[in-house]
C-alpha cells in the first residue's frame, strides 16, 4: 500500500516549523539531522520549508532522530 502524502504545512505550529525548532534547539544542521534520520539533506530541507509533499516514512524517521512523539487525533477530539 502506497504511504499516503502530505504537505508539512508551514506557519505558526506547523509540523515543518516544529521540526526546525526542535532541530535549532538540540543544535543540529540539517546534514546532521539528515545523518541522523537516514535521510538526504534535500528531504530535511523539503519537509522544513514545506515546499514538497513528503511521505509519512520521511516525517516518523526525522521525527524519532529528534525525540519527537508523532500524535494523530480525530477531530472530534481537538480542543478548542
Amino acid at each position: 500500500m502506497a504511504t499516503p502524502r502530505r504537505r508539512a504545512r508551514t506557519g505558526r505550529g506547523g509540523l515543518g516549523d516544529h521540526f526546525v525548532d526542535r532541530r535549532h534547539r538540540l543544535g543540529l544542521t540539517q546534514s546532521e539531522l539528515a545523518d541522523l534520520a537516514g535521510v538526504s539533506r534535500s528531504s530535511v530541507q523539503s519537509l522544513e520549508s514545506g515546499r514538497a509533499t513528503v511521505q509519512l516514512d520521511l516525517v516518523v524517521a526525522i521525527a524519532d532522530a529528534l525525540g519527537c512523539d508523532l500524535t494523530l487525533t480525530t477531530r472530534g477530539d481537538r480542543a478548542g
